[in-house]
């Protein structure tokens, strides 16, 4: 029987609701362990998944590193040079260069001038809302979204970032999500698994969450033809061809096409407590990566 290792953190253990229907499905050949401790020896898993390591922000370097180590011993998914390109939000910029319709988006790099560069993006905005985040951050930690008259503000907090050495996203806030919010397309080895629906995450004046990640809204949810398509399109573009997991998260724009607001394929939640024998799917396609 194969050893699995499901890899946390040490605040997501108890948040993770992927875990327990996951260890369920893999009837006692995976154990939940911390990617940081140090006491566990990975050359003995034949598979690590990567799954709730949402600490890893601050630390990226280290947890990098981590993945080039651990892949030199055994099999991790999803593989180490996808994380790499994956956690750096600059991958939406690779995919709208493939014609692949994503949210429109804007980087803003330490050492620019900052103040000058964000009024420039702001006023080729078509939205009367924007959105700042760091370009390698996850659970909405740090975003926050703001009107145009607050561009002081936002000013204010791209400044935080990029003092701290830290890119910067800068998107128009697409207001359909306020009605029709996200939809996440989960997709195993290629193949369509189940979706969900994520009610909108940033209030105006609320300020960035101070949680390891912002409270959901979650539902499942059938998704659109045009959603299916865009997703499948985007899973097919992924460096290296499909990985083991993928979730592709859309908005709709203004003009009602969907749009990519994010390709998550490191330690994204797949939302299996929301649709029956989606664990189940997960499971058959990672024993399927073992026999490769």
């Amino acid at each position: 029987m194969p050893k699995i290792a499901l890899v946390t953190a040490t605040e997501a253990e108890t948040l993770d609701e992927d875990l327990p229907p996951l260890i369920a499905a893999f009837n006692g050949e995976a154990t939940a362990v911390r990617w940081d401790d140090p006491a566990v020896d990975w050359s003995s898993f034949d598979l690590v998944l990567l799954r709730s390591t949402w600490d890893y922000v601050p630390r990226l370097a280290e947890f990098l590193a981590w993945c080039e180590r651990v892949a030199a011993q055994t099999l991790l998914l999803n593989p180490p040079a996808l994380v790499r390109w994956n956690t750096d939000k600059h991958y939406l910029a690779d995919l709208a260069a493939q014609g692949l319709a994503t949210v429109p988006s804007h980087f803003l790099e330490p050492g620019r001038h900052r103040a000058a560069e964000l009024q420039g993006i702001v006023a080729q905005l078509a939205s009367e809302e924007f959105v700042v985040k760091p370009a390698v951050g996850a659970g909405s930690k740090d975003a926050q979204r703001y009107r145009r008259r607050q561009l002081q503000t936002a000013i204010r907090h791209v400044d935080v970032l990029l003092v701290d050495g830290r890119s910067v996203l800068v998107q128009p806030y697409l207001d359909q999500v306020d009605s029709a919010g996200e939809t996440a397309l989960m997709f195993f080895d290629g193949a369509f698994s189940h979706a969900i629906r994520k009610g909108p995450l940033l209030r105006l004046d609320e300020g960035p969450t101070e949680h390891l990640f912002a409270p959901e809204d979650i539902t499942a949810r059938t998704p659109s033809s045009d959603e299916l398509a865009l997703a499948t399109r985007v899973v097919a573009a992924i460096p290296g061809g499909a990985p083991l997991y993928a979730r592709v998260d859309l908005l709709r724009a203004a003009d009602g096409s969907p749009c990519v607001l994010e390709l998550e394929l490191t330690e994204p939640s797949l939302f299996f407590p929301y649709h029956a024998q989606s664990a189940e799917r997960y499971v058959d396609a990672a024993r399927r990566r073992l026999q490769r």
